[in-house]
């Protein structure tokens, strides 16, 4: 089964609140994006974004550029029908965040809560870095969550990575100055908890020559 098809049957016989990750208002994630993009033009990419509820926090609290990417139409399907009228303002893709293309220095602010830990192959996390730094423009922030160094090492049936945000630094490399670093114990809808890292880097101003 393909990445792609395995997104699709999971989103497709679930209601959004039943998946681990479902968060009723994603609280950690809009504070960040305040905090270092607070400009209500901010283009905004949410990576992984489906069915997640963050779009509708955005639109609410003013941003007016959004675009959610998704391996599953079927989760992108779940967020538009939930905005009803609203969906129009927003532009939805449903696509592979490692090989879609995006515009140069498109983005302000990309933000990716729980795709980065299932990039386990180095040339996948390769390409995922590649793209983030093609598409968000020299200055642009990258809030991003994955599994911490004690979370979950499973999640709907793939094995993930985890990372400390020391780790996180690490792979991200020197063109992404690390500005803030939280931890989260993510509760499911089951009850259970999730450890996440939280981290926001900031691209470097200048792109490297050559």
């Amino acid at each position: 089964m393909s990445t792609s098809d395995h997104w699709q049957t999971v989103y497709s016989p679930k209601a959004p609140q039943s998946v681990s990750w479902f968060q009723a208002l994603p609280t950690r994630s809009l504070a960040l994006i305040e905090q270092f993009s607070p400009s209500r033009d901010a283009r905004i990419l949410d990576v992984g974004g489906g069915a997640s509820t963050l779009v509708d926090a955005l639109r609410a609290d003013g941003y007016t550029s959004l675009t959610v990417l998704d391996f599953a139409a079927a989760a992108l399907e779940h967020a538009r029908a939930r905005l009803g009228a609203q969906a129009d303002a927003v532009t939805w893709l449903a696509a592979d965040v490692c090989t879609v293309v995006l515009p140069d220095e498109s983005v302000d602010v990309w933000h990716d809560r729980a795709v980065f830990h299932f990039l386990r192959q180095p040339e996948s996390r390769a390409q995922y870095l590649a793209n983030v730094r093609h598409a968000v423009r020299p200055g642009g922030h990258i809030v991003i969550a994955t599994f911490a160094e004690d979370g979950p090492t499973r999640c709907s049936g793939l094995e993930v990575a985890r990372y400390s945000a020391a780790e996180l630094q690490a792979v991200f490399g020197d063109a992404f100055e690390l500005r803030a670093t939280e931890r989260e114990a993510h509760v499911m809808p089951t009850g259970g908890a999730q450890m996440f890292t939280y981290c926001v880097f900031r691209l470097a101003t200048a792109r490297a020559v050559g």
